[in-house]
C-alpha cells in the first residue's frame, strides 16, 4: 500500500497547474463566461503568506489576485478553496515539526468574513489566533465572522 502524501507534499505538487480554460456547461450558469484560471497550490499559499499581521484576506480576494496575474476573467473558486485548505494543513504540519514561520492561514476568511471551520483546530483555534491579532469575532447565526473585516482587508490591486 502506498504511503499517503504529507500536506506539504500535496502543497508542492502542482499537477501541471496553473491552467487557463473556459467554463463550460453548468459552470457558466454559476460563474459566468470568460476565461478561468485553475491555480497551482503554491500560488494560493504564496498569497496567503503575504498577508501581514493584523490584516485579512478572503478567498474572493485571492481569486481576484490570481485572475489578474494570469490575465483571466476569474479564478476557479473550488480549487482555490481546496488549495487554501491544503496550505492551512501544510502550515500546521510544519509548525508541529518546529517551523517558526508558517503560512498565517487564520487570516484567510470565507466570503462575508466567515471563519473556515475546516481549517486546523476549527473555529476555536481561528478565533483565538484572530483575537490575538486584535480582531473581534462575532457569531452570525451558527457562523463565526470577523466583525468589520472589510476594514482589515489587504489592499488588492485591481
Amino acid at each position: 500500500m502506498p504511503r499517503q502524501k504529507s500536506w506539504r507534499e500535496k502543497l508542492a505538487d502542482d499537477k501541471g497547474l496553473p491552467k487557463i480554460g473556459r467554463p463550460m456547461g453548468k459552470m457558466t450558469r454559476r460563474w459566468g463566461t470568460g476565461t478561468m484560471v485553475v491555480p497551482a497550490p503554491r500560488e494560493v499559499d504564496a498569497i496567503m503568506r503575504g498577508v501581514p499581521r493584523g490584516k485579512l484576506i478572503t478567498i474572493a480576494e485571492i481569486r481576484a489576485i490570481l485572475a489578474k496575474k494570469h490575465g483571466a476573467t476569474m479564478a476557479c473558486p473550488i480549487t482555490t478553496g481546496i488549495f487554501a485548505w491544503i496550505a492551512a494543513h501544510a502550515a500546521e504540519e510544519a509548525a508541529a515539526e518546529g517551523a517558526a514561520r508558517i503560512t498565517p492561514y487564520w487570516r484567510t476568511l470565507k466570503t462575508g468574513g466567515e471563519l473556515n471551520p475546516k481549517y486546523p483546530g476549527g473555529t476555536a483555534r481561528l478565533r483565538a489566533k484572530l483575537r490575538a491579532e486584535g480582531h473581534r469575532v462575532v457569531a452570525k447565526g451558527k457562523r463565526l465572522c470577523v466583525a468589520d473585516y472589510e476594514r482589515s482587508l489587504v489592499k488588492v490591486p485591481r
